[in-house]
């Protein structure tokens, strides 16, 4: 079985991932998940973020030790940078509803080129631009639409500020990245990046992996035990 690392989305930390490690260990996999600098419990000033700096604390915490990455939303940036300077360290890539960096694109201007933004309406600026958070009163609508009241009630706890600067940054993907084997797991009722942007990043991706889910942007929550299902088919054919 595999040894998976996890990496939340924007304003989220490790914390997100609550009811999806023990369904992943039910199958028999390791996983592990943390936070990115400035979420959950990493005191790292938000103003401080860059990109860089997430990618360098993922490549820290696998400690020489190859993994599987697996991202959500805006987890997709980092992972793959991750993948591009250290593919050694990346036994594969698992994408959940995630951002996967178009060439020349920072993920700001992907959020832009997708056919729809319903997420920027929940996005309350930091009066210095330099971060932002997250409606409370629109948090359900956007990421947990079929959540429980007791999962919503956690998120809204501990959801924090996300840094603007790691999203204005272009990933460049070179022959490095594509060592790297990788699955896509969509979600089909995401309230923050459309469905039909999804299926647009994954339009050329193989037969096989890729896979829909019926969930909101949250089936950590929502669906634990079938994304660990759907996890465990992908690895099955790569680990």
């Amino acid at each position: 079985m595999a040894d998976i690392l996890l990496i939340h989305g924007s304003a989220h930390g490790a914390w997100c991932w609550r009811d999806f490690i023990p369904a992943l260990e039910a199958f028999g996999h390791t996983a592990e998940a943390m936070d990115l600098p400035s979420h959950g419990e990493d005191s790292t000033p938000v103003n401080d973020v860059t990109l860089d700096m997430y990618a360098d604390a993922i490549i820290a915490r696998l400690e020489g030790k190859p993994r599987v990455l697996m991202g959500h939303s805006m987890g997709g940036y980092p992972i793959s940078l991750v993948a591009e300077r250290r593919p050694e360290l990346v036994q594969h890539l698992v994408y959940l509803c995630a951002y996967v960096p178009k060439p020349g694109f920072s993920l700001a201007e992907m959020r832009k080129d997708a056919p729809r933004q319903p997420l920027i309406e929940a996005l309350q600026m930091a009066e210095d631009r330099k971060s932002f958070t997250i409606n409370p009163a629109m948090a359900r609508d956007k990421f947990y639409a079929d959540c429980s009241d007791e999962q919503v009630a956690f998120a809204l706890k501990h959801l924090c500020a996300q840094a603007v600067a790691p999203n204005a940054v272009p990933v460049e993907l070179t022959d490095n990245y594509a060592k790297v084997s990788r699955s896509y797991i969509r979600c089909m009722q995401d309230g923050a990046i459309p469905y039909e942007y999804q299926v647009a990043i994954t339009s050329s991706w193989p037969d096989g992996s890729v896979v829909d889910i019926d969930s909101s942007h949250s089936p950590f929550f929502s669906e634990p035990a079938k994304l660990a299902e759907i996890v465990t088919g992908f690895l099955s054919g790569h680990i």
